[in-house]
């Protein structure tokens, strides 16, 4: 009997690996070329062990193919994906061809029953019902409504400097959390800015609001699992769909939501007038217009919140780095600062905007960390693209699209010297938006969607470094790698081991 067994183990393994492998003609069946990919893991060959970020992967195949074609297959396990090696063909997946590439591929992973927080949030949503969320959340985020709550900003960046002065007198020979210290501003700085409520961050005793926003970033290894098996077996997203925000997370925000909206309500009922027209203001009126109640009042303001919190401390931690390891630039970016900062001590808002050198160091910190380091868009409208060298090929609906942005950024071709912190290369005027209409540089995407909160995010950033910049000398602690190396296992690209910095008061 024991051969029987034999036999019908051997047969189990011979069906796994078909399944596993017979798509895997499917880019040549369609004259698309493209690495060979792996059993399991198809061309991501760390997608289970995650001992090397997903970006090396991508790269590896990027250089081989870049030069003679604009696009390529490869699989992650065994789903089919195009990956865009031309940045003139990401452009038009972003901008021109929008139609075709309209959705992301997220949205096919969540839906209201699973999160209704991130379920409702732009990033998700597709069609008519992203567009019409756009339209809710864009007013705002106008320039003058960012204006407004800008001395909330400069408050929270004084809390900033006497929590760091505070470091300074504990003398932590390992430095100071870059990240963790930006992330205390942040959520200081959004939840003030949104909900009008104080995180307490830089206290002793801070609201649990930070650790909730941990929650969302350090997802558990089901998390990644998931997507794992979403890979392997595609159809399970129609029957098993994701949880982004974690409903102890949910729960605790669409409470913060209505202590806020009580708190305003009852200032505004009590005949209490408002110098600033904030984000709940807006908020408020959003909810009376659409008839919203908390929970849905919520999924709108978690778009200011999610956007707003780790994505921009990530930035602002990379940034204050990248100019401790270059003590020249740091120098010059001070003497520019210096001469702007009015009595109180910070650069009034329309100059803010209007500083060369701290906007060029800002977006080449952003070239070489970017948050999102690729983009997964979804084909909604079939297509026929050319392929520079190969055949002209035919994109089908439902089709994954991978843009590389990291590999556009970090190409010599490109960005001469890519792994070094030149910030001359953005000093050119619309030197971003040169590179963007390029392809080569989407720190925050490109067309339709771009992000949102970018103008909010670069508005915080940049008042956080004036605070820093004119009151400390940063330098790396030994802690902190000397090189760029990304986290393996990071959602949001980040340096591997994290950031330590060293702070001391200017004379």
């Amino acid at each position: 009997m024991w051969w029987i067994t034999l036999v019908l183990g051997l047969l189990l393994l011979g069906v796994f690996y078909v399944f596993m492998t017979w798509n895997f003609d499917y880019w040549r069946k369609r004259g698309v070329p493209g690495p060979k990919p792996n059993l399991f893991t198809g061309n991501y060959p760390h997608m289970y062990t995650m001992k090397r970020h997903a970006s090396y992967d991508l790269e590896d195949i990027y250089k081989k193919y870049k030069s003679d074609y604009d696009a390529v297959g490869i699989f992650g396990s065994r789903s089919p994906q195009l990956l865009i090696v031309s940045p003139e063909l990401a452009r038009r997946v972003f901008v021109s061809d929008f139609r075709h590439f309209h959705d992301n591929e997220i949205s096919l992973m969540v839906d209201e029953k699973s999160d209704f927080i991130f379920a409702n949030n732009p990033f998700s949503l597709t069609g008519e019902l992203w567009k019409q969320r756009r339209a809710d959340i864009t007013p705002g985020l106008t320039m003058g409504r960012i204006k407004t709550v800008y001395p909330v900003t400069n408050e929270v960046c004084l809390k900033l400097s006497d929590w760091i002065n505070k470091q300074i007198r504990l003398g932590a020979p390992d430095g100071v959390n870059a990240k963790d210290m930006c992330l205390c501003f942040t959520s200081e700085m959004v939840t003030d800015c949104v909900l009008g409520l104080s995180a307490q961050s830089f206290t002793d005793k801070p609201t649990p609001i930070m650790s909730h926003i941990k929650d969302l970033f350090n997802q558990p290894w089901t998390f990644m699992l998931y997507f794992v098996l979403v890979s392997a077996v595609p159809s399970l997203r129609k029957l098993v769909k994701l949880r982004f925000v974690p409903l102890p997370v949910e729960h605790f925000f669409v409470d913060l939501m209505q202590n806020a909206l009580d708190l305003r309500r009852a200032q505004l009922a009590a005949g209490k007038t408002f110098e600033r027209v904030d984000f709940l203001d807006y908020i408020i009126q959003l909810a009376n217009k659409k008839q919203l109640d908390t929970r849905q009042l919520t999924a709108h303001t978690m778009t200011f919140l999610l956007d707003g919190f780790e994505t921009t401390a990530t930035v602002l931690s990379h940034l204050l780095l990248l100019l401790a390891r270059d003590e020249q630039v740091q120098q010059q970016l001070r003497e520019e600062l210096q001469p702007h900062l009015n009595k109180q001590g910070y650069i009034e808002f329309e100059k803010l905007q209007d500083l060369p050198l701290l906007d060029a160091c800002v977006q080449e910190s952003i070239r070489l960390f970017p948050p999102a380091f690729m983009s997964n868009k979804l084909c909604t409208e079939s297509i026929q693209l050319s392929n520079k060298n190969g055949k002209d090929f035919t994109v089908e609906p439902g089709t994954t699209i991978v843009v590389p942005h990291t590999c556009f950024m970090l190409d010599e071709k490109h960005f001469p010297n890519p792994q070094a912190f030149q910030p001359e290369r953005f000093l050119q005027p619309d030197a971003a938006k040169m590179y963007r209409e390029r392809g080569v540089f989407m720190g925050f995407g490109d067309g339709p969607r771009i992000c949102l909160g970018m103008r909010f995010a670069l508005a915080q950033i940049k008042a956080a470094v004036v605070e820093v910049l004119t009151k400390f000398q940063v330098r790396p602690n030994p802690k902190t790698r000397k090189d760029n190396l990304y986290e393996p296992t990071g959602i949001i690209t980040s340096l591997e081991g994290g950031i330590w910095l060293d702070f001391e008061p200017l004379g």
